[in-house]
């Protein structure tokens, strides 16, 4: 069995797309993923399974959330051991503002890539590493014109965590 660490995209944003982190866990487990826990009420998930595909899991996953809430959850699954290198290469940075990470479906395009860091002001900054997209941004994220939604426009399906969850993670589950 091998440990994987889920994000799942969208959720208990709004009245609508409610899903607590015990029905997460529940949701994982009856879709037959072992060793299930999760870290707070944004959609972060670790588990064991036999499969080994990450597009498997990711789909099995998608399919027992759609299954349980009537609505669709993106989910985006990282190894432990990817997950401690996006913690390792966030701290390289040294940003004194707010870091914020988007956690990538797919591995981003050469030409993808090149058009969002493209996006980088003075204030802003975009920097991806395999399919992590750093954002590293001023005081106020709510102001911000670099966010989780210009990176899906560029590089398709993202979910974005702040830096001190990702740390955190990476701690608690990481490699």
């Amino acid at each position: 069995m091998a440990t994987y660490v889920g994000f799942l995209r969208a959720i208990n944003l709004g009245a609508n797309r409610k899903f607590p982190k015990d029905a997460i866990r529940a949701a994982v487990e009856a879709a037959g993923f072992t060793d299930v826990e999760t870290y707070i009420n944004t959609g972060n998930v670790r588990f064991a399974t036999a499969l080994r595909s990450r597009p498997r899991i990711e789909a099995a996953l998608e399919e027992a959330f759609l299954a349980d809430r009537g609505f669709e959850v993106p989910t985006i699954v990282f190894t432990p051991k990817e997950l401690s290198e996006i913690a390792e290469h966030a701290a390289s940075f040294g940003h004194g503002g707010r870091h914020y990470v988007s956690l990538l479906k797919e591995e981003p395009t050469q030409d993808a890539i090149a058009k969002v860091e493209a996006l980088t002001s003075a204030g802003e900054v975009a920097r991806v590493s395999g399919r992590a997209v750093h954002l590293l941004l001023g005081e106020n994220y709510h102001e911000a014109k670099l966010t989780n939604a210009v990176v899906e426009r560029h590089l398709g399906v993202a979910t974005n965590r702040n830096l001190t969850v990702i740390e955190a993670l990476a701690r608690k589950w990481g490699g």
